[in-house]
This record gives C-alpha cells, sequence and structure tokens, in this order.
C-alpha cells in the first residue's frame, strides 16, 4: 500500500499561490496529470497561470481560462496542456480531446474539473484541492508519483533537499 501523505498550505494572497505554482512547477514532470479542483473563484486558472509562466512561458503569452476552449496548449518546456472538463458529461467527448494521447508524449497536463475522468486521461493523478474560505490547498494522491511530488514540496517546507 502506497502511503497517503497530504500537502496542505495556506494560501493568504496571490503571491503564496504563485510560491505553490512554482513549487509545483518545478516537481512535475513530462506525462504528470495535475487534477485541479475547487469552487468557482478558488483560483485553478490563476494557479494554473502562475504554474505557466514558472515553467518559462513567455510573460506576453496570456493564459485564460480553458472554460469554453475546453482546452490550451502552451509552448513550454516540456508543453503543457491546460483544460477544463467542466461542461463535458461523455466519456466520448473527453476522448476526442487526446489528452491522454498528449500525456503519453509528455506534456504536462492540468485539468479543471477532471475528477470523474482520471482513468480516461491515464490513472494516477495528483490532485490540487483549492479552497476559497480560508484560502488554501491541499496536495494529495495515492500514487508512487503524487508521492514523490509531495514529498518534494513537504521537504521544501522544511528546506530538506
Amino acid at each position: 500500500m502506497i502511503p497517503s501523505d497530504v500537502f496542505l498550505i495556506n494560501l493568504p494572497s496571490e503571491s503564496a499561490t504563485e510560491d505553490l505554482a512554482a513549487l509545483m512547477a518545478q516537481s512535475l514532470i513530462a506525462g504528470d496529470l495535475l487534477i485541479l479542483s475547487g469552487g468557482l473563484g478558488a483560483g485553478k486558472t490563476f494557479f494554473a497561470r502562475a504554474f505557466c509562466y514558472a515553467r518559462g512561458l513567455d510573460g506576453a503569452e496570456r493564459v485564460t481560462s480553458p472554460t469554453f476552449a475546453i482546452m490550451q496548449e502552451y509552448p513550454t518546456c516540456p508543453p503543457i496542456v491546460h483544460s477544463d472538463l467542466y461542461r463535458l458529461t461523455e466519456e466520448e467527448e473527453v476522448l476526442e480531446l487526446g489528452l491522454e494521447e498528449a500525456r503519453a508524449e509528455g506534456q504536462i497536463l492540468l485539468v479543471e474539473w477532471g475528477k470523474p475522468f482520471v482513468d480516461l486521461l491515464g490513472g494516477e493523478a495528483i490532485y490540487l484541492d483549492l479552497s476559497v474560505e480560508p484560502r488554501s490547498a491541499k496536495v494529495h494522491g495515492n500514487s508512487a508519483r503524487a508521492q514523490d511530488v509531495i514529498r518534494a514540496l513537504l521537504n521544501s517546507r522544511t528546506g530538506e533537499a
């Protein structure tokens, strides 16, 4: 059984969210799946924007909510796909996006409202749950990869390598 560590952090300001995004940008690698959860206004797209910039996206490039476009791709290394599956209800709709293939090709997937579709996206997700009251985040997941990311985040908090 894989341990179920959790990384909890208060996010009292936008800069705290940007700092978390930068830490996670250092920890995620090609092929990782990050599921972004939280109510409307919790900061999912703000986090994704900060994550993309931390991964080296040109600051002149806009990172917007993919709610209506459903999927945005960003030229970072490795490339990032930011998707919002809120309006999708059928598995076929998700499969048609080619997200699992993008992940298999080494892109990092940031998926809002993706919990119901984790298996279709290749499984083994890292979860980031954002809360409004109080502004905070919880990073969790039971896969070995998720646990590696959580340990890296916990170690960054204590200053360990």
